[in-house]
């Protein structure tokens, strides 16, 4: 497997701007599928992203504490369920404001603090969804596995996908609000075989 550094990088950069701005910039957190099947490709948030003063990942997330947390959420969510194996560096998980250094332990006291729980609880969730539904693991490194449903809707920063397994109708929607701005009876189309004779 090759780590996915434009995937990183572009995600990383994204995740860093105003929300706002974001509108400005879709195409930097949906350009890595144009080359994600043509190698094995890991999606890796590395060591070397939280040291020499490139902060924290929770230090990365731009806005206020609250959004902060929130957006570190949604950058989870989006990596697990993008097409590549996972790579999460230790205490990622915790979101610690401290950047790593390898001569102190993991910052376990954090799990006291409902916020930093909150992002471990959602790794743990992550992983056993990604676990447990063939679809996000599967095809992880062939186009057979993923699908776009929409791309487009710039204006309020949402992405709309599919997974797909070997298994017949084993298919997963997955709707991805990379803004802050939650949306009620927000429309997707879809797509409806029709049942009976």
């Amino acid at each position: 497997m090759k780590w996915m550094m434009g995937w990183m990088h572009d995600t990383i950069d994204y995740f860093k701007r105003e929300f706002m701005y974001r509108k400005f910039h879709q195409n930097d957190i949906t350009f890595s599928i144009m080359y994600a099947f043509s190698e094995n490709f890991m999606l890796a948030l590395s060591h070397d992203e939280v040291v020499h003063g490139k902060a924290s990942m929770i230090g990365k997330m731009c806005g206020d504490e609250w959004q902060k947390f929130a957006n570190l959420r949604t950058l989870y969510s989006y990596m697990f369920t993008h097409p590549g194996t996972k790579l999460l560096f230790m205490g990622n998980d915790m979101a610690p404001y401290t950047e790593w250094n390898f001569t102190w332990q993991l910052d376990w006291d954090l799990l006291q603090y409902p916020s930093h729980q909150g992002i471990n609880q959602v790794v743990k969730a992550l992983n056993h969804l990604y676990k447990s539904e063939k679809a996000l693991h599967h095809f992880n490194f062939s186009s057979e596995g993923f699908e776009w449903v929409d791309a487009g809707d710039r204006n309020n920063s949402i992405l709309v996908t599919q997974r797909k397994s070997d298994v017949k109708n084993d298919v997963l929607m997955i709707v991805t609000n990379l803004n802050i701005q939650p949306h009620a009876d927000y429309k997707i189309g879809l797509y409806a075989k029709k049942l009976g004779n």
